[in-house]
């Protein structure tokens, strides 16, 4: 008895109807979208799907879905999310293999010729190279890292949160010093509070590149240590910032985001024999916690 409700048990486990897959369509809700044949609004357009049209998603790239569409040479095309509105939804491997090859009556024979008219008006299903793979990106909403910057030479920490991919705010604290001809040593404390705006990104399978653009404040802490034997002064001064960059993701890590950017930095010179501010390209690591 025992022997078999395990058996019994085992034949629903292994039965196709317990195995459950995730189809993520993309349904179309403007008069029209565009299907292009890159991620990116500058790559050629293959296509237009209708409003209604349910695509079906083979990838999620950020801002941009790759879908599967058959007029390509390699069948698939990209569109942008916000030209329709995603669904998630679980089906089984039953259900699946019902809709791909529905169960058909008994047909009465046909002749040789009649038989090869219907095989070639039959679908045909896609190779198993071309089926749907379902792979959901890491979201950015808020990043945590470090910051490296160039002349002068500096480190800190940074902080980075976007809002719906497009706008976005960033807090930097760094440590900068320098040293004169003069041998007098200036450190300084910077905290940089900023605004970003996220231009049209570029994904593919393996990088996400978002362009960006970023103003803000620099409130810095600055003291000057003169020569042995003299004075040392500290001083707090305000300026304005203002920069541009790009943030690249990888695919083999969707949670990292590695940014450059190059900027001009406005404010007092600190001392004699010291710059003052000027153009900066700065490294930031982000790791984005959710």
């Amino acid at each position: 008895m025992i022997r078999h409700a395990a058996a019994v048990a085992v034949v629903m486990l292994l039965s196709p109807a317990w195995l459950v897959a995730q189809s993520t369509t993309l349904t179309i809700t403007t008069a029209s979208a565009n299907v292009h044949k890159a991620p990116g609004i500058g790559s050629p357009v293959i296509g237009q799907a209708a409003r209604g049209t349910v695509l079906p998603v083979t990838r999620e790239l950020g801002s941009w879905v790759k879908v599967l569409w058959p007029a390509a040479a390699d069948s698939v095309g990209y569109v942008h999310v916000s030209w329709g509105t995603i669904a998630h939804r679980a089906t089984s491997e039953a259900t699946r293999a019902s809709t791909i090859a529905p169960a058909r009556a008994p047909e009465p024979a046909l002749s040789a010729a009649a038989a090869a008219s219907a095989d070639s008006a039959r679908p045909v299903e896609p190779p198993a190279a071309m089926r749907p793979v379902y792979v959901t990106p890491a979201s950015h909403g808020l990043g945590l890292g470090a910051r490296m910057g160039a002349s002068p030479t500096g480190f800190g920490v940074t902080a980075r949160g976007w809002h719906r991919n497009r706008l976005g705010i960033q807090l930097d604290v760094s440590r900068y010093a320098q040293t004169s001809l003069t041998t007098s040593h200036v450190t300084a404390m910077q905290v940089e509070p900023s605004l970003l705006y996220s231009l049209p990104d570029r994904v593919t399978d393996y990088l996400w590149l978002r362009p960006y653009v970023g103003s803000g404040a620099t409130l810095r802490r600055s003291s000057n240590s003169a020569t042995p034997g003299g004075v040392s002064v500290s001083e707090s001064d305000f300026g304005f910032q203002t920069f541009g960059g790009g943030e690249m993701t990888f695919a083999g890590a969707p949670q990292f985001a590695l940014s450059a950017d190059l900027g001009y930095h406005w404010y007092r010179t600190p001392a004699a024999g010291f710059d003052g501010g000027g153009f900066g390209l700065s490294l930031l690591g982000h790791w984005y916690v959710k």
